[in-house]
């Protein structure tokens, strides 16, 4: 129940070994299925190669839509299972001996270092084993104490003879509209278990828990991410990639020299006008939250699925005041012509190991967060070309701000209207997907911005408006 952010550049495994059940099915049978579910905007594509062919044993027990479902129509929208919160335990779930429940406490420094300790040993890392996320601490205080956060939703397991953290999830509040109904959900992450430990089959034991945690104070609903392929994703995003420092990336293993180019032309070729040109750019501040807040609801009411911010929340998110500047996480940015906030965008910092590399220790990558802009809002909203001419001068601007914060690589999804300016900007397709899910809801597919094969589509963008670490 983690994200997939796709900075190596391939596809990895969010899931646990024993989350998913191990058994297979026949290929065909999974992909009629999902016909049945009317999920064609999945695409045979990931169908073939996120493993639906799998038989999840977990999933098949949890309140998800099921693969094989027999509907005759589109089903509503709403809840799978009914609120009830006398069926909720009291109790945390039985757990395997030598081993205890434990809620971290982020408060306290040393509970944070061994939450970063486990996921830098043991998280997301691609195939090859080449690169590893790097969550740092201020990363971690940032994604797991947004307004609303609750200590007892950080889920831990330890070890009981040594005290070693060898588990953990995480989720958070929000406010969650599924097109036109808003949801009290929460949004679960950085799911993750000891690779010594991934036969002990822990995460159901981790979901179940930190669902009957969330259960308890009355939310029935939840959001999370993965890269593999579960029952069942309302939506799939594919994972961009645009160079900014291509020397480095093509040293590390990050991006090959392409068949008949050179070093020189592929420099050229990501080379960055050295200023931004944008009049009106500048920094935002706390103080333009409200009109951002404003400009980002309108441009997300036209997604399918989006959060649904206050100010406080907006504030935590895209304004990053309390982390020293060495560790600052998120950057945002506003267009003021006279007076009036009219554009705005931000993205944040993940950097990713680079394992056994003698010269480069990391990867330092930014991510493209939330933007908006008025020129999204004007007219029906077919004719896309205005914006896609609008947000191709912002995300160039954002581009040259990443490369001189020391940025060596762009990552963007296609969600929002972000098909509009990939190609344009020279992101590349990467490896990575990223498959969205809803617990305890059922509602028909949205459209990821790519077509059956996930190349880029922007008749099926737009659908997606949340942005997931």
């Amino acid at each position: 129940m983690t994200s997939n952010d796709g900075a190596t550049g391939s596809s990895q495994d969010e899931t646990p070994t024993g989350v998913s059940g191990e058994s297979s099915k026949d290929q065909g049978n999974a992909l009629e299925a999902l016909k049945k579910l009317n999920i064609k905007d999945m695409g045979k594509f990931f169908q073939a190669q996120d493993g639906a062919s799998k038989e999840h044993k977990f999933w098949k027990t949890q309140p998800v839509p099921q693969y094989d479902e027999q509907q005759a129509s589109q089903p509503e929208d709403g809840p799978i299972e009914p609120e009830d919160i006398n069926r909720v335990p009291k109790e945390p779930y039985p757990l395997l001996a030598g081993f205890d429940w434990v809620t971290m406490d982020l408060e306290d420094g040393k509970e944070v270092d061994d939450v970063y300790q486990l996921l830098f040993d043991n998280y997301v890392e691609d195939q090859e084993a080449m690169f590893r996320f790097k969550y740092s601490p201020s990363f971690l205080n940032w994604a797991l104490k947004s307004p609303g956060w609750r200590k007892e939703w950080h889920v831990g397991i330890r070890a009981a003879a040594s005290r070693k953290l060898v588990a953990f999830i995480s989720a958070v509040p929000i406010t969650l509209r599924v097109k036109s109904r808003d949801l009290k959900s929460s949004e679960v992450n950085f799911l993750c278990i000891h690779k010594k430990l991934r036969s002990k089959r822990l995460a159901p034991l981790l979901i179940r828990e930190v669902t009957r945690r969330i259960n308890l104070v009355g939310i029935w609903q939840a959001i999370y991410t993965a890269g593999t392929f579960l029952p069942t994703p309302v939506s799939t995003c594919r994972y961009y990639h645009r160079s900014l420092d291509w020397p480095k990336l093509n040293d590390v293993g990050f991006s090959p020299l392409p068949h008949g180019s050179t070093r020189p032309r592929q420099m050229a070729k990501y080379k960055l006008p050295a200023t931004t040109s944008t009049t009106g750019l500048r920094p935002m501040t706390s103080k333009d939250v409200p009109a951002v807040r404003g400009l980002l609801k309108k441009y997300l009411d036209q997604t399918q699925m989006a959060q649904q911010f206050s100010e406080d929340e907006l504030q935590h998110w895209v304004l990053d005041n309390k982390t020293p500047s060495l560790d600052k996480v998120v950057w945002s940015y506003v267009v003021e012509t006279k007076g009036k906030i009219t554009d705005f965008f931000s993205f944040y910092c993940l950097e990713s190991t680079v394992i056994g590399h003698q010269r480069h220790k990391t990867i330092r990558a930014a991510y493209l967060f939330y933007y908006a802009s008025e020129v999204a809002l004007v007219g029906d909203g077919k004719d896309k070309t205005a914006l896609k001419k609008r947000l191709n001068e912002l995300i160039n601007d954002a581009l040259i701000l990443a490369k001189q914060e020391n940025f060596d690589v762009f990552n963007a999804l296609t969600l929002l209207d972000n098909p509009l300016f990939l190609q344009d900007q020279r992101f590349g397709p990467g490896d990575g997907k990223l498959h969205y899910y809803l617990y305890n809801y059922r509602t028909s597919a949205i459209p990821g911005g790519t077509d059956d094969k996930m190349n880029l589509d922007d008749k099926r963008m737009g659908g997606v408006g949340m942005v997931m670490l």
